[in-house]
């Protein structure tokens, strides 16, 4: 049932993710679930598993699709959501939190997926991993449901840190244009700046400071900055990017995710309400389907930690099957298009033309 390590790389081509089995909310049984659906679909896919050996053992086994393409390693313990995530960097290395970033870390696996807190896994990547040469701060980055050609822009930060100043929005941009070519293959993102209106006037000073970085090196970066974008403009077509700082992108996160879960509790009130209404659902079947699976969260779950050395991607810690199995998919585009040697690549490339010009600036004065 369990492939030994030496049987886990003799055959190619595989990817292979390293999951944190203990970081849910629900426990092991829908991450389980998740890489078995997941399996079906891929079968170049193969995991190294953490968490207690005995239960997964029996999980994994019961899932035919699973056999011979996982590796258990044994964890003693977990990180809750309730753990610090300063306690985690010093006492966690027997988590399997910390064991699965590790095969990351030594090139055993190609990314890795976690449900659990957000904060630690944050904490032990940059840690572990590193950040890459030139960011400053990582970032939190999600796929939005939109109106976009796509289906979907991007968004970040959601909450890897609360504060940014102008440089780290300024980052940020340049890492979300680099996983919006890569993981959405848009040849030339556009990029908006998140403010409380598009007006130039309007927003803090290092918004107005940001706005000037991101205009100025569009060229160079390689992407069409379309400025200050507003809150309505998340779910649009007029950028393929959102910019913002950590704490607005995360409370905007959950706002969305709290109206999508509106408003199939209400579809389904409505539905409910009569008996010609209960008709009309019965005909409007195939219509309500497509509609449920367009503003599903669990479809598009997975925020990518950006700016490390190394693809994690952290999934919502009451993820379900669905949710397992979207992370996973994240996590194995972004791991076969090598984002990771992209971004590393595009951040220094504007990092070093930055440089020069503003060495350039400081002679001609």
């Amino acid at each position: 049932m369990t492939a030994k390590t030496d049987k886990l790389y003799d055959v190619t081509p595989r990817t292979v993710v390293s999951i944190d089995a203990m970081g849910g909310d629900r426990g092991p049984l829908p991450i389980v679930l998740g890489m078995a659906a997941s399996a079906k679909k891929n079968p170049e896919l193969h995991f190294i598993v953490h968490g207690p050996k005995d239960e997964l053992d029996i999980l994994v086994g019961a899932r035919k699709v699973l056999i011979d393409r996982c590796e258990i390693r044994h964890c003693d313990d977990a990180v809750s959501m309730t753990d610090k995530p300063s306690q985690v960097v010093r006492n966690g290395k027997s988590t399997s939190m910390w064991s699965a970033l590790e095969c990351v870390r030594n090139g055993e696996a190609e990314a890795c997926v976690s449900c659990g807190n957000t904060g630690a896994l944050m904490a032990l990547s940059m840690i572990r991993l590193r950040k890459l040469p030139g960011v400053n701060r990582p970032a939190i980055a999600v796929l939005w449901p939109s109106r976009s050609k796509t289906g979907f822009n991007v968004m970040l930060d959601v909450g890897a840190d609360i504060k940014a100043d102008s440089k780290d929005l300024f980052q940020y941009a340049l890492m979300g244009v680099s996983y919006a070519r890569n993981g959405l293959e848009i040849p030339l993102p556009r990029v908006g700046l998140l403010n409380v209106g598009t007006e130039d006037h309007k927003g803090r000073a290092e918004l107005h400071e940001a706005h000037e970085l991101i205009s100025q090196y569009e060229q160079l970066g390689d992407y069409k900055f379309v400025g200050f974008v507003e809150g309505g403009d998340i779910p649009g077509d007029k950028t393929d990017v959102i910019v913002t700082d950590g704490f607005t992108g995360n409370v905007a996160l959950k706002t969305g995710e709290g109206t999508a879960k509106l408003i199939g509790e209400l579809l389904r009130q409505a539905f409910q309400y009569s008996l010609l209404s209960r008709l009309a659902q019965l005909l409007a079947v195939s219509s309500l389907q497509r509609l449920r699976k367009r503003i599903d969260p669990r479809r598009v779950n997975g925020g990518v930690f950006l700016g490390l050395n190394g693809t994690v991607v952290k999934s919502h810690g009451t993820a379900d099957e669905t949710g397992v199995s979207a992370a996973i998919k994240l996590a194995v585009t972004l791991a076969n298009s090598q984002f990771s040697q992209k971004l590393a690549a595009r951040v220094a490339s504007v990092n070093t033309s930055a440089h020069s010009v503003e060495n350039a600036a400081s002679e001609a004065e």
